[in-house]
């Protein structure tokens, strides 16, 4: 694919003043009524309400009809399964009768497949107002050995921010595990090629676009040699550590058997119980187990509308919040969301979490997840915030579709009318969507191509 496909816009000038938005959430109470100031990719400046800047703006963008939000932040998910959406075979399956008839069709997955996946699901993302997205690879069936390498040239050419996790598979069905043997592989070739990634692409420090984290799979599908040597690894190169824990009972119920631990105790086992981890769905703890998540600074990235479409159960998450536990949202996989919509998970998160709690659970916590929740999840402090010096990642949504017609709020209105697409979206001071639309990438024709692989592959053609 040709790498001018996606022409990046121009920088924005020195100092570029967004001005006077319909709405601000800043995710950390501080005054931006008046907007904010970009300039050489950070936000410089926040404008209280009406204010101006400090010092002249070379270019001013009129905000009155946007809802101003910092990018959105993703905290899990599995770019390939967008080709293994809505499969009819799975439709109505919970988690291991889904895997276990998934594995063989993502068995099949070629380089060429894998691209067209991350495209479509980053260019999802994006539309939805995500500016960092975290993502879970761990096939690497034959020939597709170098899948972090094709992910790392995709999210390039997108303009976005990855966190990529070199994820792993070790336990086959054979050895008592749950994936087929065509998916696994050896403890050396997985530790090797997480060594290789980590040295070529992960981009330490604030501003990072590419960072690369170790995520064996679960408990399900790897070894305990590989999830404590990938922990040793991780913090000899100062990366982050990922993996699946707590989503189904069928999971504990694993850990009790294999183990002799239920999940937390198997974590703390392997050397994981600790601030460099996040954690994809955390929906099975106990209470003291969160207490013990929250002391050791665990995150957990919470997957509602994965959760509700394989019955697999609803995380607590306020309780782990209120134990310290930092909580971001994910979209996971999209052959369980089916989606890749950031906007529209932030929705589905305060709903579950209403069900739960009840209805005084407010719409600024789940924004808060979505935003700075899900970026102390990666371990950002420079994301996720509208703030003095943070990146100049910023989502801006407009009101003007019928069902926002009659809204009053417009904050509350985003998730509780149901937005679903960005207006606007910068990554770095840079426009990355431009009028509902990212610049240069023609979507019918990536549909097109896309559409027929995913087709290709579910006939193992």
């Amino acid at each position: 694919m040709n790498a001018s496909t996606h022409a990046l816009t121009d920088p924005a000038p020195s100092r570029l003043w967004i001005k006077d938005p319909l709405a601000v959430f800043t995710a950390n109470g501080l005054d931006a009524r008046g907007g904010l100031v970009v300039a050489d990719g950070r936000i410089s400046e926040l404008v209280p309400a009406g204010g101006a800047p400090a010092q002249p703006c070379q270019e001013v963008f009129d905000a009155g009809r946007h809802v101003l939000l910092p990018g959105l932040v993703n905290t899990h998910h599995h770019f390939y399964q967008t080709l293994t959406r809505a499969w009819a075979p799975v439709a109505d399956a919970p988690l291991f009768p889904w895997l276990k008839n998934l594995y063989p069709v993502w068995a099949r997955l070629t380089p060429e497949d894998l691209e067209l996946a991350v495209e479509v699901a980053l260019a999802e993302l994006l539309l939805s107002g995500c500016t960092t997205a975290a993502d879970h690879h761990y096939l690497f069936p034959a020939g597709l050995q170098e899948a972090i390498d094709v992910e790392v040239a995709v999210v390039r050419r997108m303009g976005m921010r990855a966190t990529l996790t070199r994820g792993s598979m070790s336990l086959g069905e054979d050895d008592g595990g749950l994936p087929p043997r065509s998916t696994v592989q050896r403890a050396d070739a997985i530790l090797a090629d997480s060594e290789r990634v980590i040295r070529a692409y992960h981009e330490p420090g604030d501003g990072a676009l590419v960072q690369i984290a170790l995520a064996p799979c679960s408990p399900f599908s790897v070894t305990t040699e590989i999830m404590a040597e990938s922990a040793a690894l991780a913090e000899r190169h100062d990366v982050r550590l990922h993996t699946h824990l707590a989503e189904t009972l069928d999971e504990e119920e694993f850990c009790r058997q294999r183990f002799g631990l239920r999940t937390v105790d198997y974590l703390e086992s392997v050397g994981w119980l600790g601030d460099r981890t996040w954690l994809g769905h955390g929906i099975h703890f106990d209470g003291a187990e969160i207490a013990r998540l929250g002391a050791a600074g665990t995150a957990v990235a919470h997957c509602p509308t994965s959760n509700m479409r394989l019955a697999s159960g609803t995380a607590r998450v306020l309780e782990l919040e209120d134990a310290g536990v930092p909580v971001g949202l994910g979209v996971d996989g999209s052959a369980s969301n089916d989606a890749s919509n950031m906007i529209l998970e932030a929705r589905q998160a305060l709903y579950l979490q209403r069900l739960r709690y009840g209805a005084q659970v407010p719409v600024e916590r789940a924004l808060g997840w979505a935003t700075r929740g899900s970026a102390a999840a990666l371990g950002r402090s420079d994301l996720g915030q509208l703030a003095p010096g943070l990146q100049a990642d910023l989502a801006l949504f407009t009101l003007d579709e019928l069902r926002f017609s009659g809204s009053h709020d417009p904050l509350a209105a985003l998730l509780l009318c149901g937005a679903d697409r960005a207006d606007r979206v910068m990554v770095g001071g840079r426009w990355r969507v431009v009028d509902g639309a990212i610049p240069g990438l023609d979507v019918p024709a990536l549909a097109a191509r896309h559409s027929a692989a995913a087709r290709r592959l579910v006939a193992g053609a």
